[in-house]
């Protein structure tokens, strides 16, 4: 009862604000995965689209030395799951494309997908968004935005779909940077191991980045350490000749309890990859994101990694590790992450503080309708799926077809999410968007019914003239 009257008061407060029957103009933001994704749905759907790109290029930081700054792609960098977890449902890769996809056949992917659906012309290069801002009264008007552009001009759109992404700003922790008197070098910089062949490394971090590079260097490095604050469950790429994530994906279902997906997806890394505690990983206190790689294992075991957990202090060249143990190294490289960064929003429009981006469903303000933020998320699996599922969710909204709850049980549901979050996942800025994918889709599809029923009952309660 209080679930329906709370429908009805978002309904009532809906109906005085409702749409003009025109084509709605949509700008998204950024020409990555998520933003060609997020164009393909609200094309189709009939709306007036126009994509902004910092640079000359499709394919976001699948794009190696990419013109707009932005790519962390490194030149040995492959996608974590395999091409039949990655393609969108639509459009396959071609035949030749290996089973694990490299950042050349990700970028590639992603044109002939723009190219396919029509989303090339759509797209405005070398244009910078500087600033959203709205042009109506969120309490009784539709929605009206505003963009303005770097050489000055403003645009007025009803929808803004901000897809710029949340991996290109690193985070930097300071005592790294500024203490090392070696080369310092953030993984986003990182672009290839010929240009540190004969150093002793120190590759800080256990993410995917980390141990990709860590495995990139210790070939030709006389000593790499890798430093593992956290713990750590590193997936195997193959299981039996057969790509991991093919085999996993076939447990990751709703109907499986969330602790027996996890349970067995340890059971098959252990038989691939043994005792994490024996590589010389800590243990896992909570959930961490997780980790990927095919060749860091045989690189500990040959000893051309050493796995440490922490760093005490640093003088000069010197790093002192919590097990009491120093060394010299000539170069530190941090894959410490990255901070979400919104330039061309007003904090008082979306507040954003440690890392946090508090949105319903990883994509609405509360109180400002017309302003999405897809893509803002970490999961356990491919994002071009997901993207799919965002963009359906957003269109849905935008067509009519469904109408958000009200700000309170928007907020709850925030809140809700972040408890969530924060019993299950180690607190770090990086798990402040986190989701686990089935969790999250599960999710996903109950608001849209929700916001359904919501939409048929607005229906019922406008008066046509």
């Amino acid at each position: 009862m209080v679930e329906f009257s709370r429908m009805v008061q978002a309904v009532t407060a809906s109906v005085s604000r409702q749409p003009d029957k025109k084509i709605k103009h949509i700008a998204i933001i950024g020409a990555g995965a998520a933003g060609i994704c997020m164009a393909k749905y609200m094309r189709e759907a009939g709306f007036d689209v126009t994509v902004f790109e910092i640079g000359t290029k499709i394919g976001g930081m699948w794009c190696y030395e990419n013109d707009n700054g932005l790519s962390s792609a490194y030149r040995t960098l492959h996608i974590n799951t395999s091409r039949g977890v990655t393609l969108f449902h639509d459009l396959d890769f071609n035949a030749d494309v290996q089973s694990f996809p490299d950042h050349w056949d990700m970028h590639q992917y992603l044109e002939d997908y723009a190219k396919h659906f029509d989303i090339v012309p759509l797209i405005r290069f070398n244009t910078t968004v500087t600033d959203i801002h709205p042009a109506f009264d969120p309490a009784t008007e539709t929605p009206r935005w505003n963009l303005e552009l770097e050489n000055g001009t403003i645009e007025t759109f009803d929808t803004v779909l901000a897809a710029s992404g949340h991996l290109s700003d690193p985070l930097h922790v300071p005592m790294f940077r500024d203490d090392f008197a070696g080369t310092y070098v953030h993984s986003h910089h990182y672009k290839e191991p010929e240009n540190f062949v004969g150093q002793r490394i120190c590759v800080i971090g256990v993410g995917n980045s980390a141990c990709d590079i860590a495995s990139d260097v210790c070939v030709t490095s006389p000593r790499c350490v890798l430093v593992a604050r956290s713990g750590a469950i590193i997936l195997p790429k193959l299981f039996c000749g057969i790509p991991f994530t093919d085999i996993t994906r076939k447990i990751q279902r709703h109907w499986i309890p969330g602790w027996l997906r996890r349970k067995l997806t340890g059971i098959l890394t252990y038989l691939v990859h043994g005792d994490m505690k024996k590589l010389g990983f800590r243990p896992m206190e909570k959930r961490v994101h997780t980790t990927s790689n095919g060749t860091i294992v045989t690189d500990i075991a040959y000893s051309r990694i050493t796995v440490k957990h922490g760093i005490e202090k640093i003088d000069g060249k010197t790093l002192h590790f919590t097990d009491g143990t120093s060394e010299e190294f000539d170069t530190i490289i941090a894959a410490t992450g990255y901070q979400i960064q919104l330039p061309f929003v007003s904090r008082k429009i979306v507040p954003l503080e440690n890392n946090k981006l508090r949105l319903y469903k990883r994509m609405v303000q509360p109180g400002w309708p017309g302003l999405y933020f897809p893509g803002f998320f970490n999961t356990d699996t491919a994002l071009n799926m997901i993207f799919e599922h965002q963009a359906r969710w957003i269109r849905d909204i935008e067509l009519g077809d469904a109408v958000l709850p009200s700000e309170s049980d928007m907020w709850a549901d925030i809140e809700a999410q972040e408890r969530w979050v924060g019993e299950r996942f180690k607190e770090t800025l990086r798990h402040t968007i986190e989701e686990e994918h089935v969790v999250y889709l599960s999710a996903l599809k109950k608001s849209m019914r929700l916001m359904k029923r919501l939409a048929k009952l607005r229906q019922r309660m406008t008066v046509t003239p």
